[in-house]
């Protein structure tokens, strides 16, 4: 059954975590946006070794359920495991998450949530 148009309408924006080399290419590509003031939230989230899993759940929680102008969330792989049981339990059709690899770290499809949902309707 489709979603009502009132479900996207909106939504055109993309948020990305993840590593600074996958934001910084995301923004070279024109994706950043930050939102007036007085409480300018940015669409993006830089993950480090020194970010606090607290604070990654905070920018998930953010882009998927209080921001109504986000269409995608990409995330890397690597740090959707540091909040894999959030993201796992992440079933809606917007914001879309998208799980994707890291120079440094490779796409596994075992652990991303998404095809593990596929997985399950085709009943593997």
């Amino acid at each position: 059954m489709a979603l009502p148009q009132s479900a996207y309408k909106g939504r055109e924006f993309i948020a990305v975590i993840g590593d600074e080399d996958t934001v910084t290419g995301i923004l070279l590509a024109g994706v950043g946006h930050v939102t007036d003031p007085p409480d300018s939230q940015k669409n993006f989230l830089v993950v480090d070794a020194k970010t606090e899993n607290s604070t990654i759940e905070d920018a998930f929680n953010r882009f998927t359920k209080e921001r109504k102008d986000i269409a995608i969330v990409l995330i890397n792989q690597h740090v959707a495991d540091k909040i894999r049981p959030r993201v796992d339990e992440y079933k809606e059709a917007f914001p879309s998450l998208l799980e994707i690899p890291s120079k440094d770290h490779p796409y596994d499809p075992e652990k991303d949530s998404v095809m593990k949902r596929v997985r399950k309707l085709f009943g593997e």
